[in-house]
Formats: structure tokens, C-alpha cells, sequence
């Protein structure tokens, strides 16, 4: 198949001009990032910080890069769901990284130029990401997405939700005291371990068009993950809102509160997430019973 390349019009297209703006801003984010000294203290969040704009740097990159080759229709994907799921989840990701870096990373009481750098590009690539998002969700209907509806966009967010609960966690996990019972760890864990694996067997199936393949029908099939997150996220979530209390009662001045109430935020929108899909699944399975 010969290589069909963008005109030279395209090259100024509100899409070629944002992802531009992406592939530059995270390059100059993750730069800084690595050009900072190490610190013991906090490197859970430097390293998550370092994998979001790695990470969306490099299939940001590979999806602009077959936009200008045209190479996207050869890749067993749907293009359309997938420009959208990076967008959206590149634009919570690096909303996070621009929250968790200056908040948990950067040393506030230094007046270092590339600290404050990196948080900046870091601020200029989720206006970036945002950007792409309005434009692909503007677009003609014929040329969106599943991941472009209401339910899709929410299920990016249930996964945004997944992501960002891990390095919590695992700070949690370094700083909790001892009085805190450990079942209260395992459950939490065992509870986003499986919403996160929902959420990607689900990002798969969309994104590989194996839809016609389950042996439920897909909306069902949709219908049954989301409710089990909602059971889960809501189990977690109160655990989150006990241990809150209980740091309250004991008053440990080792543990950071911010940390927890941080899991429990995250949760809360996590689940609201959840909450909203299944009402938008239960809708969907009611219009179809009636036709």
C-alpha cells in the first residue's frame, strides 16, 4: 500500500497543531523531570509523574506520527476510540501530575528554575490534552467514537481513577501505623486490583472491536463490570472515610492525612464514575428490552 501523506493544509489542522503542542510539552516535562536531583523522600510520586508524561509522550508520538503516514488503517484498532481514550485519559493523568508534582515532588521552598519548569509544561500538556479532546468531540458524528459518548468518557475516568489510586496506595501502605487493621489494606487492594483489570479487559474489547465476540451480549456484558464496581468502589470508599476517622482518633503524627483523604477523593469521583455508567447501562438495557 503506498504512503499517502497529509497535504500541506493538514499541517496546520487544529489536531496536528495540538498534538505538536503534546509531544513538545510532555518531551520538556519529563526532561526536567530527570534532569532534578533523586530524592528518597516521595519517589513514588516522581515516578509516577515520570511514567504519565513518558508514557503519553511516547503513544502520543506514534499516533501522530501514523496520522501523517496515513498508517492508522493498517493497526487492528479502532482509530476513533483510541485518539479519544488517549486524549481524555492523557488530559486526567497530566491534570494529575500537574496537581501531585508542585504538591508532593517539587520542593516548595527552593526558588530552582526547572522545578517550576516542569510544572508549567506540565500545566501546558493537560491544556494540551484538553484541547485535543474538544476537537475530536466536535467532530462530525460519523467520525466519533464509542469512547466519545457520555458512557465512554466516564469509563476512561473509572480507569484515570485506577491509575492514580496505585501510587496512593502504596504511599498509604509505607505511612500507615500500625493501629490501623490490616484487612482494612487487603480489601482496599483486592478492590481496585479488580476494578482496574475490569476496566482494562473492558479498554480492550472496545478498542479491538471485539464486541461481536463475547459470549454475553455487550451490553450486558458492560452492565455486569460496571455494577461490580460500584459494589467495590463503594466498599473501598468507606474504608477510606473509616481510616480517615481513625487517624483522626489517634492522631499519629507520622502518617500524612493528606495521603488518605487524597484515596478517599479519588475513590469518591471513582465511584460517582461507576455510579453514573450503570444508571447509563441500566437506561440502555431498558430501551432495548422495549423494542
Amino acid at each position: 500500500m503506498p504512503v499517502i501523506v497529509l497535504e500541506a493544509k493538514d499541517f496546520t489542522s487544529p489536531l496536528f497543531l495540538v498534538r505538536t503542542w503534546e509531544v513538545l510539552s510532555t518531551c520538556t516535562a519529563f526532561s526536567l523531570l530527570a534532569s532534578l536531583d533523586h530524592s528518597a523522600e516521595n519517589w513514588i510520586f516522581r515516578i509516577f509523574c515520570m511514567f504519565s508524561w513518558c508514557f503519553f509522550f511516547t503513544i502520543t508520538l506514534l499516533i501522530h506520527i501514523l496520522s501523517i503516514i496515513q498508517f492508522h488503517s493498517l493497526i487492528p484498532v479502532s482509530w476513533k476510540n483510541l485518539t479519544m481514550t488517549v486524549a481524555v485519559l492523557g488530559a486526567l493523568m497530566t491534570f494529575s501530575t500537574s496537581v501531585i508534582f508542585p504538591w508532593m515532588v517539587m520542593d516548595r521552598d527552593s526558588a530552582l528554575s526547572r522545578p517550576v519548569a516542569a510544572a508549567v509544561a506540565s500545566c501546558l500538556t493537560f491544556l494540551a490534552y484538553t484541547s485535543e479532546s474538544v476537537v475530536l468531540r466536535t467532530q462530525a458524528h460519523e467520525q466519533r467514537g464509542y469512547m466519545a459518548t457520555m458512557p465512554g468518557i466516564l469509563k476512561i475516568v473509572q480507569l484515570w481513577g485506577g491509575c492514580l489510586i496505585i501510587p496512593l496506595v502504596v504511599a498509604v501502605v509505607r505511612e500507615l501505623p500500625n493501629g490501623v487493621p490490616q484487612w482494612q489494606l487487603w480489601v482496599s487492594a483486592v478492590s481496585y486490583g479488580v476494578c482496574i483489570l475490569m476496566s482494562v479487559v473492558t479498554l480492550v474489547v472496545i478498542l479491538g472491536d471485539f464486541a461481536g465476540r463475547c459470549l454475553l451480549p455487550f451490553d450486558r456484558f458492560l452492565a455486569g463490570f460496571t455494577l461490580i464496581g460500584v459494589l467495590l468502589y463503594m466498599l473501598a470508599t468507606v474504608i477510606c472515610f473509616t481510616k480517615i476517622l481513625q487517624l483522626n482518633e489517634s492522631k499519629h503524627g507520622g502518617m500524612k492525612p493528606q495521603l488518605v483523604i487524597m484515596e478517599t477523593v479519588v475513590s469518591s469521583i471513582t465511584l460517582l464514575a461507576y455510579t453514573v455508567d450503570l444508571a447509563f447501562s441500566i437506561k440502555l438495557l431498558c430501551d432495548r428490552s422495549h423494542m
